[in-house]
């Protein structure tokens, strides 16, 4: 599925909503964090949890805000490389750059090695493996080749395999999740940046992390808490995942998961945002709103909205800020920017879902591009369907529980990096 999505410049952005969607189940009720700097039969992916009756504590590994995205740090092989990808709830393949990359982007970190790990193994075209990726195709080798792609235009192509994921736990216990799926991948190109290896695909769809690791603790559910837009690269925040990662206790508000044929985004009903007081509805003049008109993706920076919603919110954000706004700058990114020594002042703005009302300081809705200016973080779509980005994500325990199809927000300091 492709959205038309962008057409506004924001160099340093990607918007990962792959166009091909896809599904993987891996029992214990262990719940694990990671630090944050898209129905498969359960045959198909046996037990893969290992060192469990040691642990103590929680799970986690390192990820970190950087240009708008972030990166998430995973271990894999035996043994263990680090890697650091893209969070992304909007889609669901995990992959890295791996050895041989003849076209690939730069990075500065080393590549993925297989012919290093003794627990790498490429993934046959016979097997049914194969075919949980839509684009899953034979090799003349006899590999499941895969090619993934993003309406941001980015690309990614290599062999389909499975490895040992190893995450830390608090106390500093490994624990080892064998046999993940993964893209290793050998050709990949776009807007990504020096510091990105590939994308963690968070999505719901079954080749994804969270469906891939789900029963291994628990139930398929997780949380998030991102940090600020602009906040030091040094200072984390965490994912938890399974069962114990629920979002619970004084001032959380929920929605329900909307169920579609697509099952790696995660859906939900925008009823309308208020700017101040001011409450505009999302379907404008209509008295009903289509279920399922938003998602949440923690893979694209700018909330998305349908033109026809968009426009009355930037009009009245206008009303409300007592400056002029920046004319006609489109190296800006945004069509809303106001230029200020200052932090700007702007009103609070409310996001209506059905049944949570999430309400959005300017550090969530404006964001700085370059010193000196701040711009609305939201963008345009000729799609009926939006995105809720990561700007407006940010500061919130974020809890994504499939198994009670909600999603469940608290508000919360995400730079104070504290257990949820």
């Amino acid at each position: 599925m492709a959205y038309d999505l962008f057409h506004v410049v924001i160099i340093i952005f990607l918007v990962f909503l792959p166009l091909h969607f896809s599904p993987i189940k891996a029992n214990t009720d262990v719940s694990f964090s990671i630090n944050l700097i898209r129905k498969t039969s359960p045959k198909l992916f046996p037990q893969r949890l290992r060192g469990l009756s040691a642990m103590s504590g929680t799970p986690q590994s390192p990820t970190g805000a950087y240009l708008g995205h972030y990166l998430m740090e995973l271990s894999i092989g035996t043994p263990p490389f680090k890697i650091y990808g893209i969070a992304d709830t909007g889609s669901d393949l995990t992959w890295t750059q791996c050895v041989p990359c003849n076209n690939c982007y730069k990075q500065l970190n080393p590549m993925f090695d297989p012919q290093k790990s003794s627990s790498y193994s490429n993934i046959s075209c016979d097997s049914n493996l194969c075919h949980e990726l839509d684009t899953g195709v034979c090799s003349p080798q006899k590999q499941c080749n895969y090619t993934y792609a993003y309406a941001s235009g980015s690309i990614t192509q290599g062999v389909l395999a499975q490895e040992t994921v190893t995450l830390t736990s608090t106390t500093g216990t490994n624990i080892l999740l064998k046999g993940i799926m993964f893209g290793c991948g050998h050709n990949n190109t776009g807007g990504f940046n020096d510091h990105e290896m590939g994308i963690i695909g968070l999505g719901g769809g079954p080749v994804s992390l969270i469906s891939q690791i789900g029963s291994s603790f628990g139930g398929k559910m997780f949380s998030q808490c991102l940090v600020p837009f602009h906040t030091d690269v040094s200072v984390y925040s965490k994912m938890s995942f399974g069962k114990g990662s629920e979002v619970s206790g004084e001032g959380v508000v929920s929605t329900p998961l909307v169920a579609k044929e697509d099952k790696t985004p995660y859906f939900v009903t925008l009823l309308g945002i208020s700017v101040g007081n001011n409450y505009l509805h999302y379907n404008g003049s209509s008295e009903t709103v289509e279920k399922g008109n938003m998602f949440l993706d923690s893979g694209t920076p700018p909330t998305i909205l349908p033109t026809q919603f968009y426009d009355p919110v930037v009009a009245e954000m206008k009303n409300q800020v007592a400056m002029e706004p920046i004319v006609d700058d489109p190296d800006l990114g945004f069509q809303l920017c106001y230029q200020t020594k200052k932090n700007l002042h702007g009103p609070i703005l409310t996001a209506h879902f059905e049944g949570a009302d999430v309400t959005l300081e300017p550090i969530q809705t404006f964001i700085s591009p370059k010193d000196g200016v701040f711009c609305l973080g939201f963008t345009n779509t000729s799609s009926d369907v939006g995105i809720y980005g990561n700007f407006a994500q940010s500061n919130y325990l974020i809890g994504f529980d499939l198994e009670a199809q909600v999603v469940s927000f608290k508000p919360r300091d995400c730079t104070k990096n504290t257990e949820s």
